[in-house]
């Protein structure tokens, strides 16, 4: 009976479990990982066997992750890859263009149904349509990622940007490939796939390097993010109206960084363990909040969507609408911000979100050459001053949004702004920073994280590359140890796996 018993345990961690699904950072994925590292490197000696490895784990991976929907993530790569080839083949222009719209429907149609169906329900609602029930739909994690990646793969065909792959099976490991497929980055086919073709060589350099991001992606997420969240940010924003207006504007200051630690930490996690197995992905971050206006805030959060979107939506809607002249980069603007809004979710803060961006990038453009007139006037144009002030300016704008992005609903957001500026009370800041010392000093320390210059975290880099992989587990020994040590709770899941 013993025996049964244990044999029980070990099938149980190949099995999905609804509320505990392997994600990074957990002992769980941690152990899987390093198992799949073992075989990837001591056992699968050519190419094509690291191949089918990855392949392997990664649909596994997705599958402890969400469970019987990794169907949809298998049915993906099926359909897109056959599409794929019969657009290419199709000589006829009209069935070409018929088949690529009829695909580009066929991918939104599932994403739409599992992410937008209740929240369309509710329009109808609205309007008095109908009287609709909620549907009880499960969101897959990661649909929007892979689809997204899918849908690049055809439209770089339909455009003649490249050739199809003749290979469903390195097809399918570029929609499976588990570092990205849960968050990100959106890799591009025609960057990803020449990689296959590559012995998949890993250098010492290429190992410090994603020893350090996977070491950074840890504490970012789970010792700043989980910490601060759960603690702090989380209680403010359930209910605003019981705290003071320092504390929801500590919670905003807090929030901006909570989010960049929790995305940009799976990034790094993301990016180290790929490089781990010799592939290299797209960058997702740049400094975002050294941004100096919100178009530039664009081209450093969440690059890989931001480039997606404007190389496949911005760009034709401004090519469409050019005989409109400015009001039509104006609709293009919109247009692309209330799908960044929708993108990240099916409620209404989301769609206020993306349009307040799209407004404040309209307004940026529109007035562009008066502000430059106005700094050339009191001779400040180009000088350091104004570039500073451009980027507190457009700080603050994003934490305004921010509070959208992340209230519960729009009365929530408006009772965070009421809190701010009808009840600051901030002689209540040294209870405050006596009572909550770990969290402010946590908060300090994600933005100091976040404007450590490049060089020294290339010289990090460096250092790492010149001491024995020993250190380098030891180093990853001590900050899982951290992690575990400031865990106050489960550990959380990432905030962008909802959308």
């Amino acid at each position: 009976m013993f025996h049964w018993i244990e044999l029980d345990r070990l099938l149980s961690l190949f099995k999905y479990e609804q509320y505990d699904p392997l994600v990074f950072g957990t002992s769980f994925f941690l152990f899987y990982f390093f198992a799949f590292l073992f075989v990837y490197r001591l056992l699968a000696k050519t190419r094509d066997l690291k191949i089918w490895t990855i392949i392997f784990f990664s649909v596994f991976f997705y599958y402890k992750a969400a469970g019987i929907y990794f169907f949809l993530l298998v049915f993906s790569a099926i359909f897109n890859f056959y599409i794929g080839n019969r657009i290419f083949v199709t000589k006829n222009e009209l069935l070409r263009r018929i088949t690529f719209h009829l695909a580009i429907v066929v991918n939104l149609g599932v994403l739409v149904y599992f992410k937008y169906t209740n929240f369309l329900l509710q329009i109808l609602n609205d309007l008095n349509v109908g009287q609709f029930n909620p549907l009880s739909i499960f969101l897959p994690i990661g649909i929007s990622f892979y689809t997204f990646k899918a849908m690049s793969y055809l439209i770089e065909i339909y455009m003649e940007m490249m050739e199809p792959i003749k290979s469903l099976r390195n097809f399918s490991l570029f929609i499976f490939f588990f570092p990205n497929v849960l968050m990100g980055p959106i890799d591009r086919a025609s960057e990803f796939l020449p990689q296959l073709e590559s012995d998949f060589s890993v250098s010492k350099s290429d190992i410090s390097r994603a020893v350090f991001l996977i070491m950074v992606g840890l504490i970012k997420k789970h010792v700043i993010a989980d910490y601060i969240g759960l603690n702090f940010i989380d209680r403010v924003f359930e209910v605003p109206l019981r705290f003071t207006g320092t504390e929801n504007l500590i919670a905003m200051y807090g929030y901006s960084i909570q989010i960049y630690c929790d995305f940009s930490g799976y990034t790094d996690m993301a990016l180290g363990i790929a490089l781990l197995m010799g592939f290299k992905m797209r960058k997702n971050f740049n400094f975002p909040f050294l941004a100096n206006s919100i178009m530039n805030y664009w081209q450093r959060w969440h690059m890989s969507l931001s480039s997606w979107l404007l190389d496949y939506l911005f760009k034709p809607l401004q090519m469409g609408l050019r005989n409109f002249r400015g009001l039509g980069n104006a609709l293009a603007i919109l247009i692309t911000f209330t799908a960044v809004g929708l993108w990240h979710g099916a409620n209404w803060n989301f769609v206020i979100f993306g349009l307040i961006h799209s407004f404040f990038i309209i307004f940026s453009i529109t007035t562009k050459p008066l502000r430059t007139l106005f700094y050339e006037k009191i001779g400040l144009a180009g000088s350091k001053v104004v570039h500073v002030f451009q980027v507190i300016f457009t700080f603050h704008l994003l934490m305004f949004t921010g509070v959208f992005f992340r209230a519960a609903d729009y009365e929530t957001a408006l009772n965070v702004f009421h809190q701010v500026f009808t009840f600051l009370k901030p002689e209540v800041f040294p209870q405050f920073l006596e009572a909550y010392t770990i969290i402010i000093f946590l908060i300090v320390m994600g933005y100091i994280g976040h404007f450590t210059p490049q060089k020294v975290v290339d010289k990090t880099v460096e250092i790492l590359s010149r001491v024995p992989i020993v250190v380098h587990a030891v180093l990853l020994a001590l900050v899982i140890w951290l992690v575990i040590q400031s865990k106050s709770a489960d550990i959380q899941p990432f905030i962008y796996f909802q959308f």
